[in-house]
């Protein structure tokens, strides 16, 4: 009577803002309670509320079987609930579905209320294993007497199919039938799983397709329409003969069809299914074109958007039809959805040939100018804060849709991409197209230098474009700026150097190479000016000797000491590719200049004489082709197959060994002897293998050619390694180094020699003195030891035969003497022997026994 119902849970919710998990904690304790009960209306309205809690991000997976409780309710209102809440929380991996199968075929035949809402629920909660023995059921209430449960069943039957495909024939046959069903939502029904289906497998749905034409052409529902002509899309591949027999229908519905949704579906078939392929198909992509363009013109952004996605699609089989509206689908570069503009640039950069080439790349370069001419390019943090202020100002955004450096970026490499596109085969006039590069660097302010020097490279514009670049001062003072492009002075210097020869103002190009702005640069352009200026001014003094005269001497004099300055400042350079090449540089220009300090002109003759001295030195000094010789070298491009067709000298053998490999001494493996099974601790043990890979220890080779195999100097080496791994090792905390002493080197036994003993003196042991010790027999006194001095006079019968010897004397052999205090007890007789016995081998698993036999018998 007191319980909470949903409508108080949420009110409570709404009243505990500030405290919100304490209470919805309590409500679900409370929850706990009321699930527990017998009581049916209870507990549904528990569940009820524990849906509406998992909603919220609640786990209700505990309270999965009180779920099926109140699902298997004979009443409508609380089965409703339970469904409800299954296909809330229920997954394929909920245990309690092996529970629902029997339930869920119970339900499928009952009253119609109940098939609706156990189908709607079943859509949801599909698994393999229901979809395995419900698809039966399902099958059969496709033919159920009322529309609306067929609509239900069909949708369930493709969630069935989706986790079981073994059920895919039968079903097929069903909903075959289905396309003519005297009701029209079963039928759009039916062709939306088919859609679906034809996704999965559009093979299978290709039986349908008379059925499916007849719908195409009949049927009057813009939605149904549009679900057949975009299935059309998808078996028309499948089946080549759909393109001719679809070409008619679709055709009339473009041009009398006003829905857009249906027009546009129609085009989008048309371009995936081929059916605007071969001559057939020229007028019914005329036709789509012409109604795209339709859409470009309208005001709906959307519409313009799909138009132009359309058309690049139609522009590779129909260029010319798109070319048409070039400066329809230009003006689409200035609208201020970005969307729009990328697609526009997409489908330009898509449409471009011969004829259109320069238009294109123009008309695209003059976004890019007039936003460079207007004002400087904001940064992203001022675009965000002018968008924010525009839109709390209630007004549309000021900012130039060109002033995203994005969008820039884009731009610049659609020019480079269409200039280069199939290695510029679009491009007829390349000194146009050396200019647009170098207007691309001028005005891009986005990080695209190194595309276009690598263009620059490929295409060697003329020396004067490249003169005229490395002479622009610009480029040196803003080349620290983001997106100043001045890799530019890179291809600049590049060219000039590789194709010094090609210009005849050598001389005013040298003072470019050496100017002081170069500093500003980045290492990398430095190290390619100092190389190009090395080249160029060998070119130029190569020259220069076959015209000397004395001006030219003045000339050479002082632009060196000016290329010798610069090169001082960056042999101090952190770079290590500019310092070595500055360094090496300027000792080839201290030898040129210490050459032109010593050289004077030779005087020339009054008067010609037949007699007058000729020397052999020139005219000029000598260092003026000190550098050509060097940098002069021309590498001529070489076909792929050109060494095949080198024919081989005589007697030369390629497969032969020039220098042939030391033949190695075959090792000798040391035999090494087995050892019989049982014979003592080392025969038990199996010989094993084994490789010493100790730290510091040099490894041994077997046999006996170690000495041959190893020369002097490399014993010495290994040993000099194997200390310095000792010395290593010594203070490494995870190595444990054996200190200890080596063990003394073992004589060769072998080697000593046999001395026969025979006739030597006997030792004389009498002088030697004897130590006598005085022990506690009662506390210290061995059991059965005697003093030497008492000995005993009792002797036993079995040894009386037995001379006695007297006990050896002397420090050698004497052994220390003991004597009890007192002692008159004598000594005990020594025992019997004892006699061993072998017992008879008895059967069964065991070791031979020993017996002892003594007095008392055997043990």
């Amino acid at each position: 009577m007191w319980e909470r119902t949903l409508q108080d849970l949420i009110r409570g919710l709404r009243a505990n803002k500030q405290d919100e998990n304490k209470f919805i904690a309590k409500a679900i304790e409370e929850i706990r309670a009321e699930i527990r009960t017998d009581d049916m209306h209870l507990k549904a309205g528990a569940i009820l509320k524990l849906t509406y809690l998992e909603m919220l991000g609640y786990d209700m997976a505990w309270a999965a079987f009180h779920v099926v409780e109140v699902m298997s309710s004979p009443k409508f209102h609380l089965k409703s609930l339970g469904y409800l809440a299954a296909v809330q929380s229920f997954n394929k991996d909920t245990d309690v579905l092996m529970l629902t199968t029997n339930l869920l075929k119970k339900d499928l035949t009952s009253t119609p209320a109940d098939v609706a809402i156990t189908l709607n629920g079943l859509s949801n909660i599909m698994s393999s294993e229901l979809a395995r023995d419900l698809s039966p059921e399902l099958i059969r209430m496709l033919n159920h007497s009322r529309p609306s449960i067929r609509k239900k069943a069909i949708v369930a039957t493709y969630k069935a199919l989706a986790e079981y495909p073994d059920a895919w024939d039968s079903a097929m046959t069903r909903l075959r039938e289905k396309l003519d069903d005297p009701d029209p939502g079963v039928v759009a029904a039916t062709i939306n799983v088919l859609v679906e289906l034809a996704r999965i497998r559009p093979e299978s749905c290709l039986i349908l397709a008379p059925q499916l034409f007849h719908l195409l052409t009949t049927s009057s529902n813009n939605w149904m329409l549009i679900k057949i002509v975009k299935l059309f899309g998808m078996l028309s591949p499948h089946e080549p003969r759909l393109v001719k027999k679809l070409q008619s229908p679709i055709t009339d519905l473009i041009s009398t069809t006003s829905a857009i949704s249906l027009l546009y579906e129609c085009v989008h078939t048309c371009i995936i299914g081929g059916m605007l392929e071969g001559s057939a198909g020229s007028h019914l992509a005329k036709t789509c074109v012409s109604k795209l363009a339709s859409f470009i013109e309208d005001s709906d952004p959307n519409l313009k958007y799909i138009a132009l996605l359309a058309m690049v699609k139609i522009v590779p089989s129909h260029p010319h039809l798109i070319a048409d509206y070039q400066d329809m689908i230009m003006s689409s570069l200035s609208d201020q959805d970005i969307s729009i503009r990328m697609r526009a640039l997409d489908l330009v950069s898509a449409m471009v040939d011969q004829n259109n080439l320069q238009s294109i790349v123009q008309q695209i370069l003059s976004h890019l100018v007039q936003d460079s001419s207007s004002s400087p390019m904001p940064s992203a943090a001022e675009l965000l804060t002018a968008q924010a202020s525009a839109l709390n100002a209630g007004t549309s955004s000021i900012i130039p849709p060109n002033h995203n450096p994005a969008y820039r970026l884009v731009l610049c490499r659609s020019i480079l991409d269409i200039g280069s596109k199939n290695t510029y085969e679009n491009v007829v006039n390349f000194e146009w197209y050396l200019s647009v590069l170098v207007d691309l660097a001028h005005v891009a302010n986005v990080d695209v230098g190194d595309e276009i020097r690598n263009q620059l490279v490929d295409l060697v514009g003329s020396m004067g474009l490249m003169h005229g670049i490395l002479n622009d001062e610009s480029w040196m003072v803003r080349a620290n700026e983001p997106g100043s492009c001045s890799e530019v002075l890179w291809a600049a210097a590049w060219i000039c150097g590789e194709y010094s020869t090609e210009t005849t103002d050598q001389s005013r190009l040298i003072p470019c190479l050496v100017h002081p702005g170069i500093a500003r640069l980045s290492p990398t352009i430095i190290a390619v000016y100092l190389q190009s200026m090395t080249k160029v001014f060998g070119s130029w003094t190569a020259n220069l000797a076959n015209q000397w005269g004395d001006d030219e001497l003045v000339q050479v004099q002082e632009l060196v000491p000016n290329i010798i300055s610069r090169l001082e400042t960056f042999t101090g350079s952190a770079d290590i590719e500019v310092q070595e090449r500055a360094a090496n540089v300027l000792q080839l220009f201290n030898f040129i200049q210490a050459d032109l300090s010593t050289f004077k002109p030779r005087p020339k003759p009054q008067y010609d004489s037949p007699f007058a001295d000729v020397s052999s030195d020139p005219d000029f000094p000598k260092s003026l082709y000190l550098i050509k010789p060097l940098v002069s070298y021309e590498l001529n491009p070489v076909a792929q197959s050109a060494q095949q067709s080198v024919p081989i000298p005589f007697g030369l053998d390629l497969d032969s060994w020039i220098v042939p490999p030391p033949i190695e001494p075959p090792k000798e493996r040391s035999k090494v002897k087995k050892s019989k099974k049982g014979k003592g601790v080392h025969g038990q043990e199996k010989a094993k293998k084994s490789k010493r890979k100790n730290d510091g220890e040099v490894d041994e080779v077997e046999g006996e050619n170690y000495e041959e195999l190893n020369t002097a100097e490399e014993i010495a080496e290994r040993q000099r390694q194997k200390a310095e791994r000792q010395e290593r090792l010594r203070d490494d905390p995870y190595y444990i180094v054996d200190d200890r002493p080596p063990l003394p080197p073992v004589d060769d036994i072998d080697s000593i020699p046999v001395v026969k003993l025979e006739g030597m003196p006997a030792l004389n042991l009498a002088s030697a003195p004897q130590r006598t010790f005085h022990i506690d027999r009662v506390g210290e006194m061995p059991q059965r030891a005697t003093s030497l001095a008492h000995p005993s006079p009792s002797i036993p019968s079995s040894r009386s035969h037995t001379p006695s010897l007297p006990p050896p004397t002397g420090s050698a052999f004497a052994f220390t003497q003991y004597e009890g205090a007192d002692d008159d007890t004598t000594r005990t007789s020594t025992p019997e022997p004892i006699k061993v016995t072998r017992t008879k081998k008895k059967k069964g698993p065991g070791r031979k026994k020993l017996t002892e036999n003594t007095d008392d018998g055997v043990a």
